[in-house]
Formats: C-alpha cells, sequence, structure tokens
C-alpha cells in the first residue's frame, strides 16, 4: 500500500485546480456573453445577404429552372429557416445551404447580365461587398 502526504489546505494559498477552475468559469462567463453578438451578427449578415439576392435582379437556376431574385431570396430564407442548426458563420450559410439541392445534390447558379456564376462564388463575392460597404442601418 502507497501512502501520499498531502499538505493540508491553507486559507488564501491559491492552488493550480483553483486557478484553473476560475479561469474556466471566467471564460465560459466571456463567452457565453459573446456567443449572442455573434448569432446576431451572423443573423443581420444573412438578412442583408437575402435581401441583396431579393433586390438583384439576376436569374437563379435551381434544379435546372429559372427563377427570379425574389423567390431565390425566398427559397434561401426557406433552407436557412430549416438549417440554421448548421450555420455558425455566414459562410457556412452559404456554403452549406445556398450552394446546391439538399435533394439532388446539383448547384445552383446565378445569372447576372448574361454571365452565369456558381452561386457560391456570387454569394461570397455579394458578402464581401456587404463588409466593405455595409449598408446604412440608420433611421430616423
Amino acid at each position: 500500500m502507497i501512502i501520499q502526504k498531502t499538505r493540508p489546505a491553507v486559507a488564501g494559498r491559491i492552488t493550480l485546480r483553483n486557478a484553473l477552475g476560475a479561469l474556466f468559469f471566467a471564460g465560459g462567463l466571456v463567452l457565453s456573453m459573446a456567443l449572442p453578438a455573434t448569432e446576431l451578427l451572423v443573423e443581420t449578415e444573412i438578412n442583408a445577404l437575402l435581401e441583396v439576392v431579393a433586390k438583384s435582379g439576376c436569374d437563379f437556376k435551381r434544379n435546372g429552372t429559372l427563377h427570379s431574385s425574389p423567390d431565390a431570396a425566398e427559397h434561401l430564407a426557406l433552407k436557412y429557416s430549416r438549417g440554421q442548426r448548421y450555420v455558425e458563420t455566414t459562410e457556412n450559410f452559404i456554403d452549406r445551404l445556398a450552394t446546391k439541392s439538399s435533394w439532388t445534390g446539383r448547384s445552383y447558379t446565378v445569372t447576372c447580365d448574361g454571365v452565369e456564376t456558381a452561386s457560391g462564388t456570387w454569394l461570397h463575392a455579394q458578402l464581401l461587398g456587404l463588409r466593405n460597404d455595409p449598408p446604412n442601418t440608420v433611421t430616423e
């Protein structure tokens, strides 16, 4: 039988265990406060991106059928409402939900001014534009 000597607890003494516990607790608090803001940013970006889609005037091809930009935005909003749990970032939304059919696996395309582009490429470019020049959100 092995007997280990332990040191008695001393009031006010900081142990590694206590320090790590405090660090994890503090980190959890910071993370829990940051998540809602991050989720709000993602939600705001996705809504802005859907608005860009709706107002683009481009044609969106889904499973071989052309759809208007408002119809495409409505469809992507529906996909987001159903697949929101798979989206942590706006890029996830584009890559996981807005690039291909979840039923057939066929890629979506966007045609603007006669130029057809993969929807993922087009949406990433629109997101970059939103981030570089965000719409004015101040209301009177």
